[in-house]
């Protein structure tokens, strides 16, 4: 009869062995089995090696060799668990997801106004977001793309009403434009940077502009 840390690591061998793999390491098997040191990895091995489960191979390096299995043990059972465990896991971040409000479409290239739309929700995982209030806005335009973000893509914003240099922003230009750009203050002025050579940075007096929010996170889209 086998301890349950001793199956787990028998088998844990077994599947990384059966599609011609080499034993884990050591050190992947402490992981897997959550052990604080490799000493555990090693008795357990010696146990199952007495027990007749387990033979080393002499002269190879990390060389083990699976001799049977647990009784009872059902491959296709065990695939069954894994597969509906995953599924569960998927379930469990689709359920936990954040929405959050679409405000419409944002310029990452000549400013334009934003239109806001209240009704239309985004989901977002909880990891992305952090603290504070968040919204989404789809990007329009390329001035951004050294960056990473491309046109079409939606951009999860947090709010903030202020800005640090080289913050990427939304940024609202004498209260009728919206822009992301990163943020740069130099002197007297507020620069707002393109991410695009073919793009001028715009150079506006402080009064002008009004920081509305930071880039929080980033949803690719692929055309």
């Amino acid at each position: 009869m086998l301890t349950r840390k001793q199956q787990d690591l028998l088998l844990f061998i077994h599947e990384r062995m059966a599609g011609g793999d080499v034993a884990p390491s050591f050190e992947e098997m402490k992981d897997a089995l959550d052990l604080k040191s490799k000493s555990g990895i090693h008795r357990l091995i010696n146990a199952l090696v007495e027990r007749g489960y387990l033979e080393r191979l002499p002269h190879r390096a990390r060389a083990l060799q699976v001799c049977k299995l647990p009784e009872g043990y059902n491959p296709a059972a065990n695939d069954s668990s894994k597969q509906a465990q995953q599924a569960r896991n998927i379930n469990e971040v689709i359920t936990a997801a954040a929405q959050i409000p679409l405000h419409g479409r944002i310029a990452a290239g000549t400013p334009i106004e934003a239109i806001r739309d209240e009704g239309t929700l985004v989901d977002v995982p909880p990891t992305m977001l952090g603290r504070g209030e968040h919204y989404a806005l789809e990007v329009d335009g390329d001035s951004m793309i050294k960056a990473g973000i491309n046109d079409g893509d939606i951009v999860i914003i947090r709010e903030e009403k202020t800005a640090r240099n080289g913050d990427i922003v939304v940024a609202l230009i004498d209260d009728s434009e919206v822009t992301l750009k990163r943020f740069r203050k130099s002197g007297s002025k507020i620069i707002l940077e393109p991410e695009n050579d073919e793009y001028e940075p715009r150079v506006l007096d402080p009064e002008r502009v009004q920081v509305q929010g930071h880039l929080a996170g980033l949803y690719r889209t692929y055309h």
